[in-house]
């Protein structure tokens, strides 16, 4: 890591500086978000590949940090770029250049691992955070942030469930399991088939943050007569982008071609809702590009609406 041009040097955060990031976000947030910083910090540390994670040290103590994680993959992405879920630096060093050289670091560490952008999320109206990023060159994201309750609302029908015009006999053609190690060729190939594109390592580093289990993971293969027919990833995380609430995070789907209208898709995100809900997660969000219609119109279709929280995109 480099000294910037500040009072103080960026380095890696290690597992000891966890009871100091917890403080200070918790000075600036009004509450703790622990099980959050502890869990990021557990999964940078053991697959630092796929995360980033710095500390802003000044006079020997650390007073600063910021967390980010690599995406290449995401709902068929075709380029790589890192997410920005936590930034803070302590009251007593504002002003001091804190802010702005973690954000240098992170655009130099997310370049070295091949990224064309950082993205984040702002829930309106935080003005301050809207500020500082735009000051740090983040404008508007083309991505919509999407979301829904876990729990069934009133009048809605899931795959399954008996409407007006007869019964909905889809979840007794698609079998759903937890997925497995097993599954990452399929998984490789349903997406290879979608994208055209062989996403392997974005796929083994997925499959292993499922195994590995950090945070609460909800992720579930679909079958049809034995032969995978569709995927969801999705991941419950504690406190990303400064939710307060306890949110479900759907981060991929996909469902082979051979199946496609076989209603795999709707299958898979109703059995995840059902257990959410089981889990007492009450809200569950995704993003999406504003012009993927057929995505959006699937997740209109399943009851996501758009969120209060606004994409920021930095260009490297």
């Amino acid at each position: 890591m480099s000294i910037t041009e500040t009072l103080g040097e960026i380095r890696r955060l290690s597992k000891s500086d966890l009871d100091r990031v917890v403080e200070i976000d918790t000075a600036i947030a009004g509450r703790s978000r622990r099980g959050f910083f502890e869990n990021r910090l557990a999964v940078s540390l053991a697959e630092p590949a796929g995360f980033i994670s710095l500390a802003y040290v000044e006079n020997g103590m650390i007073q600063g940090f910021a967390l980010a994680h690599m995406l290449d993959g995401e709902f068929g992405g075709r380029h790589p770029f890192a997410v920005l879920d936590a930034i803070g630096v302590d009251r007593t060093v504002r002003n001091h250049g804190g802010a702005h050289a973690l954000l240098k670091e992170l655009q130099t560490a997310a370049r070295g691992r091949g990224a064309h952008a950082i993205r984040t999320q702002v829930a309106w109206p935080n003005e301050t955070l809207m500020h500082f990023l735009g000051q740090a060159g983040f404008r508007l994201g083309s991505r919509l942030v999407l979301g829904r309750s876990c729990a069934k609302q009133p009048g809605e029908f899931r795959p399954g469930e008996a409407e007006t015009d007869g019964q909905d006999l889809s979840e007794d053609r698609v079998e759903v399991r937890t997925l497995t190690e097993r599954d990452l060729p399929s998984i490789i190939g349903i997406d290879r088939d979608i994208t055209g594109r062989d996403r392997s390592s974005y796929f083994k580093r997925k499959v292993n943050d499922v195994l590995r289990r950090n945070g609460v993971r909800m992720s579930m293969v679909a079958e049809i007569e034995n032969t995978p027919a569709g995927f969801v990833m999705a991941r419950v995380d504690y406190g990303e982008f400064g939710q307060a609430d306890i949110e479900a995070v759907l981060d991929t789907i996909g469902v082979d071609r051979e199946f496609s209208g076989q209603s795999v898709g709707a299958v898979l995100v109703s059995q995840l809702l059902r257990q959410l809900a089981n889990l007492r997660v009450d809200r569950i969000r995704t993003v999406v590009e504003w012009n993927n219609a057929e995505l959006l119109a699937f997740l209109d279709r399943m009851g996501f609406r758009p969120t209060q929280n606004m994409t920021l995109a930095l260009q490297l």
